[in-house]
């Protein structure tokens, strides 16, 4: 394909992630990594390295998403950045780790344990949410959140997100508000983004991709959708306070149940 069709095509589909990303603060991600499977073949990227190259390059786009959002958060006092700071290096060693065995594992593997996490989140979505059990007055801190970290990091390296539907839950579990809590995932998102792009560009196999590319990472496309999801967060955050929740959800659901199968049926 052209340079003008690969540029346009990402930049739609940073807009598209941008938009659910803001919407609902999940799902941008999941939605992205099967896109960019589907399409990156015709873009020159081995068959049998789409979803590697899929993966890495929506978490590379994560780092200019979520740091743009922990921005917009921070300006509202909406970041705890002591809970950030004790679940951040968890989150980066999480992240290596993930990373690392993903690149090990063939794309089949890959595409089940996306599809998988698909699922999950589509439960997640139709699950009601319920208050917590309590308020914490002081920010989440000490070895839990870094332990959790670790498995956060992991998870997300491996799947292709920024860790914002395991990160929030945690987060207002242990009391958080759910503003904070999204404020602060998304300072979080910016480590994890960071640790998995780099595990993917410093530990593919010499060669992994064609021209235009460090290691997994396809820069085209996840320099594209960078620009174009912080560009369009902020319309999917305003659609969603005009549009009820509990439907919306729904809807997002059923949405990604055919976005894990689709996965599943590359």
């Amino acid at each position: 394909m052209s340079d003008v069709i690969g540029w346009s095509t990402f930049l739609a589909l940073g807009a598209i992630a941008g938009v659910l990303a803001g919407l609902l603060g999940v799902g941008g991600g999941l939605v992205l990594v099967a896109a960019l499977a589907w399409l990156l073949p015709a873009f020159g990227v081995p068959a049998d390295a789409a979803m590697h190259a899929a993966l890495a390059s929506s978490l590379a786009s994560i780092v200019l998403t979520a740091a743009a959002s922990a921005r917009a958060h921070a300006r509202r006092g909406s970041v705890l950045w002591p809970t950030v700071a004790w679940t951040v290096p968890g989150l980066l060693l999480g992240g290596w780790i993930g990373s690392a065995l993903a690149v090990r594992l063939d794309g089949d593997a890959l595409r089940v344990a996306v599809a998988a996490y698909c699922f999950i989140a589509a439960a997640q979505l139709l699950r009601r949410g319920r208050a917590p059990a309590r308020a914490d007055h002081d920010p989440p801190r000490g070895w839990p959140m870094s332990a959790a970290g670790v498995a956060i990091g992991a998870v997300s390296a491996v799947v292709g997100i920024g860790g914002g539907s395991m990160t929030v839950p945690l987060l207002v579990w242990r009391g958080v508000a759910p503003v904070r809590a999204v404020g602060t995932s998304s300072a979080c998102g910016v480590a994890i983004g960071l640790a998995s792009a780099a595990g993917y560009a410093l530990q593919a196999p010499p060669g992994a991709l064609p021209a235009h590319a460090l290691g997994y990472v396809y820069l085209p496309a996840a320099i594209g959708v960078a620009l174009a999801s912080v560009l369009a967060a902020p319309y999917g955050t305003r659609l969603a306070h005009r549009l009820h929740g509990d439907t919306l959800k729904r809807v997002f659901a059923g949405f990604l149940l055919l976005v894990g199968l689709a996965v599943l049926l590359r």
